[in-house]
């Protein structure tokens, strides 16, 4: 993931293994916590937009299903190594939105390597990861990785504050040669959580703050959706 050096840029959504750009008249900007400066921007995304990443997943998983747990851990690992040697690269996007000292932003990725590769098996189906921004790359790799081992696909929504480490993560997918559509992102604040539930995932997840899970958890409810909530 490049970023332009004359300033902030909108950061995509990623849908079928590919960045997916969307017209959209709201954006969130990201800041960095330390300095306030605005450092990146993200679109506010809505129903439709939800409804093109949960379609990418639904199509994509009865492949992902079908290649078998070993594939499925093959792919996982070779994540893994892939987030490994750009450990860098990682530790810095974690660094600028989300305050971490250099230690910490580099442990928060030593954990998330560690997450993918040693995953244990969780339900299948097709559902949406609700991050908030107190460890987005570490959650993201603990909560995605049963799942997806379990041949699951997904659309994982990152906080709007801390979302460039789940983006990059996502492409990074394409460059270990993932099937399309096992993983999707998707940008936005609730309204995207509420295209997320019409669009009709199997279940939502959320991991963060107890307080925002509650908002999320009554979203869901209204949907009809089954719903986690996840300790960050």
């Amino acid at each position: 993931m490049e970023f332009a050096p004359e300033g902030p840029m909108a950061i995509p959504m990623w849908v079928n293994g590919h960045a997916f750009l969307t017209v959209s008249q709201d954006f969130f900007d990201v800041t960095n916590p330390v300095t306030g400066e605005a450092i990146r921007r993200v679109p506010l995304c809505g129903a439709s937009e939800a409804a093109e990443a949960v379609a990418a997943a639904r199509g994509a998983q009865p492949r992902w299903a079908d290649m078998g747990m070993p594939a499925r851990r093959v792919c996982l690992t070779a994540l893994a190594d892939a987030l490994d040697r750009y450990t860098g690269h990682f530790a810095k996007l974690l660094t600028q939105e989300c305050g971490f000292d250099d230690a910490t932003a580099t442990a928060e990725v030593a954990a998330a390597v560690a997450a993918l590769q040693g995953a244990g098996v969780g339900a299948t189906g097709v559902f949406g990861l609700v991050l908030d921004a107190s460890r987005p790359l570490v959650a993201a790799a603990e909560h995605l990785s049963p799942a997806l081992l379990a041949g699951a696909t997904v659309v994982v929504k990152p906080s709007p504050r801390a979302p460039s480490a789940v983006f990059a993560l996502c492409e990074l997918t394409s460059r270990c040669e993932w099937p399309a559509g096992v993983v999707n992102l998707l940008q936005g604040d609730t309204a995207a959580i509420g295209g997320l539930c019409a669009a009709g995932v199997d279940r939502l997840v959320y991991a963060g703050n107890a307080p925002l899970g509650v908002q999320i958890g009554a979203i869901a409810d209204a949907a009809g959706i089954a719903f986690e909530m996840k300790s960050n």
